[in-house]
């Protein structure tokens, strides 16, 4: 079978006679990627030779609620640079809420839309490790997520026009059973984007199971280091008009901080396009008393 070494950027095991140059091929009959458990196929061979939608992965975008001290940020990053050296892995988020799925459900289908297509996403809010939920590779668009099936990529799943998801099957030598995220969900992160393996390789085909979750949620689903509150409500299903309600505070829209005098309340829509509640040069989170998961009320026009 016949391996182009320009398509399969990852290290292969020294029992793998790799060309120097690139483009060149390596040729090895059932060739076992012992390293990982995961033996070529012929239709592996079809799809390393031919264009594919695998071939324009070309980064790993890591969404957490690790946080962003601590070791685990770096072991997840480890265990990808493991399979996939080459491959760019970007931070976009290790502050997500903690535990807080659902909240981090509509952040994540927030943010993910800003990524170029064939980009891994490696999602990890997981309350529920260990136990009985199982792990998920989801195809949205042009998108592909890895993390627990536990309503993580509900949002991420409805939004999308077209979607495949699989339950993941492969086991690697060592999974813990407290860090999926570095043991399971990183290496086939890392084994899709350098094209190693296909989904159905490494997981079974399941249709994706949905949340009876609202389009929009009126939720605070993330505080930023500013006391911001962000919420899960997309600012194009309210009209300028609406008003939020929180506790005795009602805010009205301003279209951004210098609008507004210093101190004062008020809504916005922000840089992604959700409504957020903010004070200019202030700390909304201490001067409404909100937190992440708290409900707001939206009242006034509605498109």
């Amino acid at each position: 079978m016949k391996i182009p070494v320009g398509r399969v950027r990852c290290a292969l095991p020294p029992s793998l006679e790799i060309a120097e140059a690139w483009g060149r091929t390596v040729t090895r009959q059932e060739s076992q990627f012992s390293s990982l458990g995961v033996l070529f196929s012929p239709s592996m061979t079809s799809l390393l030779n031919g264009r594919s939608e695998l071939e324009s992965m070309n980064m790993v975008v890591l969404f957490t609620d690790f946080g962003w001290q601590g070791p685990y940020v770096g072991l997840l990053k480890l265990a990808i640079a493991r399979y996939a050296p080459t491959v760019p892995v970007l931070d976009l988020c290790h502050d997500a809420p903690a535990f807080e799925v659902q909240c981090s459900a509509y952040l994540l289908a927030t943010y993910a839309q800003e990524f170029p297509p064939g980009a891994v996403f490696v999602a990890v809010v997981d309350p529920g490790v260990g136990g009985l939920r199982p792990s998920l590779i989801l195809r949205a668009n042009e998108h592909w997520f890895i993390g627990p099936d536990n309503g993580l990529l509900d949002r991420v799943a409805a939004r999308a026009r077209q979607i495949q998801s699989w339950h993941i099957t492969w086991q690697p030598e060592r999974l813990s059973a407290s860090f999926h995220g570095r043991d399971l969900f990183a290496p086939v992160a890392a084994m899709l984007v350098t094209g190693v393996v296909t989904p159905p390789q490494v997981g079974t085909a399941t249709p994706f199971t949905f949340q009876n979750w609202p389009d929009d949620l009126a939720r605070i689903i993330y505080s930023d280091r500013y006391g911001n509150l962000i919420t899960g409500i997309r600012a194009a299903s309210v009209g300028p008009e609406a008003v939020i309600q929180v506790a005795d505070h009602t805010l009205r829209q301003a279209r951004t901080f210098a609008d507004v005098p210093v101190g004062q309340g008020f809504w916005y829509e922000n840089s992604s396009g959700l409504v957020e509640l903010a004070v200019n040069q202030g700390d909304a989170s201490a001067r409404f008393g909100l937190a992440v998961g708290d409900s707001v009320q939206v009242t006034g026009a509605c498109l």
